[in-house]
């Protein structure tokens, strides 16, 4: 218990999680009195898996009209959302869509949350950055297919503005799904690549969370219904639980995909990170990792990675407590703090290293004259910076960096 902290908690509204709980969905949605949805997907699961077919056909049996959209596309775009739009009407032939059902990754589930505002009046997605101005989306199920973005439980959805290139996200606390549906044998058949960066995107999500802003200091700005409101007491249950799970699991299951119980433990370690970080929110390392995107167009997962070690070094100073702790959930065994705050970063970038991801950003392609840009690029994402538990934020930031492209740890003989 934490008697400072001022909790804001959302989650999706149902949570059915288990091996071949996707066979409830369309008796659930009959019973919601949902009549007609749009599937969005992509072609791989329309041309690859029999998951949409077998869907489509249960649902119809049920009387529930589904219009499949399988445009989906890794990173989407405010110019392929406003397609999806056009596209999704067209086919709807007038009829009223209630609700939409996301199938995939991160991409996927981003794509359904933003055309949950804009099928309605088919009003273009950029009318909704920043606020969507009381606009009542349509409800929305996801059900994952990898386990790491945990986009099943978070209030946004980032999509790619081509106009500059850069990130914009739509969010609100309505965007939640009303139902996530996290059934692990969606994730069997991901690659090892995959699997390696949805596990430390997971991870990530758990750690940062955990280490972040307390509630009672996070900036709501006045906010009556916040999407993220720093950690709490709640939101670190949820952090621990999946770090002890990726702490367990992650690597094996890499190196390992047919692992079927560390499968599920993934796909719970996916969920309870979301539930942490989808109200406390993050900071220094989506920061930076957003900043990595830009100049190498790699990977969220690996983007987060290589910059995860770097940021856990510079922010232990401020959570020695905590460390120690994680040194425990972490399987390093019983530490005091400054022993702690060495060997947790140490550990987290040879982690990186099995799941085959370069360990520092010289050896991910960035360029030393390029660093400056990089703190820049990083400290403009002022939502992420805001919750960095520091006194100095920018001179925190540029050592990061730094010490990231030398490969340079505190701990380090």
């Amino acid at each position: 218990m934490r008697t400072e902290d001022l909790i804001h908690f959302c989650a999706p509204a149902r949570l059915v999680m288990g091996r071949g709980t996707r066979a409830q969905l369309p008796a659930l949605v009959q019973r919601l009195g949902w009549r007609c949805g749009v599937l969005v997907t992509d072609r791989f699961f329309t041309q690859n898996t029999p998951w949409v077919r077998d869907y489509v056909e249960a649902a119809r049996a049920r009387k529930i009209d589904v219009i499949v959209f399988d445009g989906g596309a890794p990173d989407p775009s405010t110019v392929l959302c406003d397609e999806a739009t056009a596209s999704v009407r067209r086919k709807a032939e007038g009829r009223v869509i209630d609700h939409v059902i996301a199938l995939g990754g991160g991409s996927n589930i981003d794509l359904a949350k933003a055309l949950c505002l804009t099928l309605p009046d088919g009003k273009p997605v950029k009318a909704f950055v920043g606020d969507i101005g009381g606009a009542r989306p349509l409800p929305l199920v996801a059900l994952p297919t990898t386990a790491g973005t945990g986009s099943e439980a978070t209030p946004g959805a980032i999509l790619i503005d081509p106009e500059n290139a850069t990130k914009i996200a739509v969010m609100d606390n309505a965007l939640r799904p009303q139902i996530a549906l996290v059934d692990p044998e969606f994730t069997y058949s991901c690659p090892p690549r995959v699997t390696a960066d949805a596990g430390i995107d997971a991870f990530t999500h758990a750690i940062e969370s955990f280490l972040t802003l307390d509630s009672a200091l996070y900036d709501r700005q006045g906010h009556p219904d916040p999407g993220y409101s720093g950690r709490s007491a709640l939101t670190m249950l949820f952090a621990r639980e999946s770090m002890r799970l990726c702490a367990r699991w992650m690597v094996p299951v890499y190196l390992d995909g047919s692992l079927k119980e560390g499968r599920d433990a993934m796909a719970c370690a996916s969920l309870y990170a979301a539930l942490s970080y989808g109200s406390a929110g993050l900071n220094a390392v989506h920061g930076l990792a957003y900043a990595v995107a830009a100049q190498t167009h790699k990977s969220h997962g690996s983007t987060n990675a290589v910059m995860l070690p770097y940021v856990l070094d510079e922010i232990a100073a401020v959570r020695p407590r905590e460390f120690a702790e994680l040194a425990e959930v972490l399987g390093l065994g019983t530490m005091d703090a400054a022993a702690a705050s060495r060997a947790v970063p140490v550990r987290v970038r040879e982690w990186v290293g099995q799941l085959g991801i370069p360990t520092d950003l010289k050896a991910f392609g960035i360029a030393e004259d390029a660093l400056e840009t990089m703190v820049k690029d990083g400290l403009d994402v002022v939502r992420l910076a805001k919750a960095f538990p520091v006194a100095d934020v920018p001179a925190a930031y540029r050592r990061i960096v730094l010490k990231a492209y030398a490969g340079r740890l505190s701990g380090d003989a």
